[in-house]
């Protein structure tokens, strides 16, 4: 796997104005930092993607990875599947993440990974074996996330996967209290100020809209998923895996 951009997170380090978090260049050029520092068991998920995605792909199928950011998922499956039966699709709406995994790839040797920037909501899904949606949902308006998952659900083969993760919510308040006091006191060990903390969350607020595991489940029930379940949560974060 390339080797991670070391440029360090300080996006928020200094006080500044209110704004909604954006995807931008910015961002994409620490966003290996700050995801690594920002989602507990990163790494793990990350691998362990690979690890499904070779388990469950299928001769001459496609396998998606969608909201895909600088390609993690991506390149960490093409690690563990036979990239000759099958393709990997990196798609992501952020056209400074894609030109930076473009980047990364003409750097890197033999990794067959096609991307392309453009909307979820205006591409296809077909001949699908696995599908990734790695802390990407969260950022779908609610009102269009139905439909997302419908789509992959149509496009996925019979015996086909959907990998989701998610930052979640919990229903009940003085766990989704502890959750989250869990979650910033993991942030800062992991070297963040009480100032960017607070400043990304208030970003953060009307881009990133969590939902509960139960309303996750539902969702992929009501699609058609015959069989699903958590198989990663660490405090307010969890990996889910289902079957069509």
């Amino acid at each position: 796997m390339p080797e991670f951009d070391q440029s360090k997170d300080q996006l928020f380090t200094q006080q500044r104005v209110a704004g909604d978090f954006v995807f931008d260049e910015n961002v994409a050029a620490v966003f290996d930092d700050m995801i690594n520092r920002s989602v507990p068991g990163y790494r793990t998920i990350i691998s362990m993607i690979g690890v499904m995605a070779s388990r469950y792909c299928q001769e001459g199928s496609v396998i998606y990875d969608l909201g895909c950011s600088l390609g993690a998922a991506s390149f960490a499956m093409a690690e563990q599947v036979d990239c000759n039966s099958c393709s990997i699709h990196a798609v992501d709406n952020s056209a400074a993440m894609i030109a930076r995994l473009d980047k990364r790839l003409r750097e890197s040797d033999g990794y067959q990974i096609k991307t392309q920037c453009e909307d979820l909501a205006n591409i296809e899904i077909s001949n699908a074996s696995v599908v990734v949606l790695n802390f990407t949902l969260q950022f779908v308006p609610q009102a269009s996330r139905d439909a997302l998952i419908q789509m992959i659900y149509t496009g996925l083969n019979p015996g086909g996967v959907l990998i989701i993760s998610e930052k979640i919510v919990f229903p009940d308040p003085e766990l989704n209290e502890l959750f989250i006091e869990l979650y910033y006191n993991f942030k800062e060990q992991m070297g963040y100020s009480k100032l960017e903390i607070s400043q990304k969350r208030t970003a953060l607020e009307n881009v990133l809209v969590p939902e509960t595991l139960a309303q996750h489940r539902q969702r992929l029930t009501d699609a058609g998923f015959r069989a699903l379940d958590a198989w990663f949560q660490c405090f307010n974060f969890a990996s889910m895996v289902a079957f069509k």
